[in-house]
């Protein structure tokens, strides 16, 4: 089986199985900081977004193409200056969907489903889906293929900058033998055309010294590009920040300190602790929102909003503004290793009244063959966008 799935599910959520053990959808209370003078905003009930999730699902469903998505994880986004908003995934199923919603095993355990660490997802202006992967049709690649044996990348969020994608991505390097023998060695820069999806123009060495994964969120604000990064210790998550002038990644990074900026990452700081691996920031009026699903508590299937008067925060009020349905025993699986991770923000589709969330699914189911929850209902490994209302 393919193990770097499991792998990926234990290193982004801290065994996030979803209990589903609130109301879906319902936001608790929290009082918010008022910054500038403006009271902090208001978050309503979340909701489905079916557009987004009829669109994937058709897509995935579709058997069109041998060589395109049926399901993935990550889910960031970033629109582009003619329209279209491109969609990044980490570990994704390519290939066909059996009648009965199954999927065939993968290329490596001897079936027929291409099996990458990366990939695109292009949506058009009139709402098309394409895929976008390296390689050719009959032996399709990653985006970014491995550096060497036993080698993946996995995405990090997007922006743009001119005619082009910039992304970070997180290398992961194998350890052993065994399926949990993996760990982080460092942060690359993959640059792309927008006139060309699918291979990078360059792939560049990004800071890596204090083991923090940069790339969990971008956000654009004030002349700068802010890189947030979740240092990963295993169950203990820390969130440091750092920053760029204007939108280019290449550019000299500073870090935030205990007391102001350092262009030194060993003089960063650990700014707030329980953030996911994927998580994402974004400014409403004077206010800046996180969306986190809290690793400090196991097994939820909370994702929860934390607010700041500044793009490096402190990120305090945190309020729950959806509990996610799918896993657990008492989820809408009604299986107990069916589980949320990784939620985030996309601010390509937010809008003045509204945020657009989207979150993965997955499973700890570790058997080999077709009887895995991930190959006997395609369903499982694929985002699931929310809209949650927003005013203030």
């Amino acid at each position: 089986m393919h193990g770097t799935v499991r792998v990926r599910t234990l290193l982004t959520s801290a065994l996030l199985a979803a209990a589903a053990l609130a109301v879906p959808g319902q936001a608790s209370a929290a009082a918010g900081p008022t910054c500038a003078g403006k009271a902090a905003p208001v978050f309503g009930t979340a909701a489905p977004n079916t557009t987004l999730n009829t669109r994937f699902t058709t897509y995935g469903n579709s058997n069109a193409r041998l060589d395109d998505w049926t399901g993935a994880d990550s889910t960031y986004s970033v629109k582009l200056a003619d329209g279209r908003i491109v969609f990044g995934f980490s570990d994704t199923f390519l290939g066909t969907i059996n009648a009965n919603g199954s999927r065939p095993v993968v290329i490596s355990d001897g079936g027929t489903t291409p099996f990458l660490n990366n990939t695109f997802v292009v949506q058009s202006t009139s709402g098309t889906l394409t895929t976008a992967r390296g390689g050719t049709a009959s032996a399709p690649t990653a985006l970014l293929p491995p550096s060497g044996p036993g080698r993946v990348y996995w995405a990090g969020d997007m922006i743009t900058h001119g005619n082009e994608v910039q992304q970070p991505y997180r290398e992961y390097v194998k350890t052993g033998s065994g399926p949990w023998d993996i760990a982080f060695d460092r942060n690359v820069l993959a640059r792309f055309s927008t006139g060309n999806l699918n291979q990078p123009v360059s792939v560049t060495a990004l800071p890596s010294a204090t083991g923090t994964m940069w790339g969990s969120a971008l956000l654009k604000d004030g002349g700068y590009t802010y890189v947030y990064g979740t240092e990963d210790r295993g169950a203990d998550k820390y969130l440091r920040v750092a920053r760029v002038t204007g939108t280019d990644l290449r550019g000299t990074w500073e870090y935030r300190t205990a007391s102001g900026w350092s262009t030194s990452e060993t003089a960063s700081v650990r700014l707030m602790s329980g953030v996911s691996n994927e998580l994402s920031v974004s400014k409403r009026g004077s206010h800046y929102i996180m969306i986190n699903q809290d690793t400090k508590e196991a097994f939820s299937a909370q994702i929860d909003a934390h607010l700041s008067c500044a793009a490096h925060g402190p990120f305090t009020a945190e309020q729950t503004v959806y509990s996610t349905p799918d896993g657990g025993p008492w989820g809408s699986y009604g299986d107990p290793d069916v589980y949320t991770y990784n939620a985030h923000a996309h601010a390509s589709m937010n809008t003045s009244g509204k945020l657009v969330v989207s979150y993965n699914v997955n499973t700890l189911d570790m058997q080999a063959g077709p009887n895995n929850d991930v190959y006997r209902n395609v369903s499982i490994y694929r985002p699931r966008f929310v809209d949650v209302p927003v005013s203030g």
